[in-house]
């Protein structure tokens, strides 16, 4: 069997919540090790590619000066404020969908409802996965499908974020969830969750590239997930070793070229 060396996951500080200001600096250039340069209002740091997204409580300029006259290698290009309900796009609070409840951790005094819903915490921090977008609600009706027709032990979640899937899938029946991202942040963001949830013993985070982890044996893949990360999944080895995949994600002209080279592959759509 195949193994992954990981580092434990630092679930560290995520929790902001509504009502509250987000202060986002962007800069050019790879974040290096700030230490203890920032202050208490530090909230995470999103990097993508080149790109270096710096996100604090309260406002941060001198600390970013600073840390722009440390790492020659960062370039500032923009500074922005907004409410937290902004950056996430929508007021997230307690919904029902399928069999699952899904409540904001903020919320998570209000109490359970009755014994047909089956409750997930969620802290989704600056990460996406709320679970109301429709990829992601389909992606929650996928699963209850697949649980419906047959169980499945081992689940490997590609491009998990918040982990919301990943939970899900636990709380279906899954022994075994190795939840993958390559952001540090959505991976700590989903580490908080499982912790929320107690589900330690289940839900493994790793912070990888996809396409080096999708040879891990599993009965379900799971991966909701931009198009480039998937036309490189489907081609490499270890994806036809998956029984089922639920694939996610796509704009429509990408699920049709996706679906196209699956077409050539001894699978079942």
């Amino acid at each position: 069997m195949n193994r992954i060396r990981r580092q434990p996951i630092n679930p560290g500080k995520i929790s902001i919540g509504p009502g509250r200001d987000l202060y986002i600096y962007y800069l050019k250039g790879r974040l290096k090790a700030a230490g203890g340069m920032f202050p208490d209002s530090f909230i995470g740091t999103w990097q993508e590619d080149d790109d270096s997204f710096l996100f604090f409580s309260s406002p941060a300029s001198r600390q970013i000066q600073n840390l722009l006259c440390h790492q020659h290698q960062l370039r500032y290009v923009d500074s922005y404020e907004m409410s937290y309900d902004q950056w996430l796009g929508e007021v997230f609070c307690t919904f029902e969908h399928g069999k699952f409840r899904i409540t904001p951790a903020w919320e998570s005094g209000e109490g359970e409802t009755g014994n047909d819903k089956t409750r997930i915490l969620l802290d989704p921090g600056l990460v996406f996965g709320t679970g109301t977008h429709p990829t992601t609600r389909d992606c929650l009706e996928a699963l209850e499908t697949a649980a419906r027709s047959k169980e499945f032990k081992t689940v490997l979640d590609l491009g998990t974020g918040t982990g919301l899937l990943s939970l899900a899938a636990a709380r279906l029946g899954s022994k075994r969830v190795v939840a993958v991202d390559l952001n540090l942040l959505a991976a700590r963001t989903a580490a908080r969750n499982v912790q929320l949830n107690q589900l330690e013993d289940r839900v493994v985070i790793v912070q990888a590239n996809a396409e080096d982890v999708i040879a891990y044996p599993a009965d379900l893949l799971i991966a909701n997930i931009h198009y480039d990360v998937m036309r490189r999944l489907i081609a490499a080895k270890g994806f036809l070793d998956k029984k089922r995949f639920i694939l996610s994600g796509l704009l429509r002209s990408e699920a049709k070229d996706i679906a196209d080279s699956l077409a050539h592959y001894p699978v079942k759509i």
